[in-house]
């Protein structure tokens, strides 16, 4: 899955985008799909959105807990970063 640093970024950007809009949820294009190899398979972000209503094809993201939510074995399930052993 995705390193941390890509995480962040997709937060960072969902929290700009939130701010600028200034709404309760959102839909969103996702820009990330062609320069990250993981975000390719979602062709939306939706901000806020909650589960039951979002399509089970895009990247949920929520602001409370500033997690993002994919749909997998039937379940929305919270995008962990890679862990590195060193």
């Amino acid at each position: 899955m995705p390193s941390k640093a890509e995480l962040d970024e997709v937060v960072s950007w969902c929290v700009q985008k939130k701010a600028q809009e200034k709404r309760l949820a959102l839909v969103e294009r996702n820009p990330f799909r062609d320069r990250m190899l993981w975000m390719y398979r979602y062709p939306l972000i939706e901000i806020d959105r909650p589960t039951q209503y979002a399509d089970k094809s895009s990247l949920v993201f929520e602001s409370l807990s500033k997690t993002l939510w994919h749909f997998m074995n039937n379940e929305w399930r919270r995008i962990e970063p890679d862990f590195v052993i060193k």
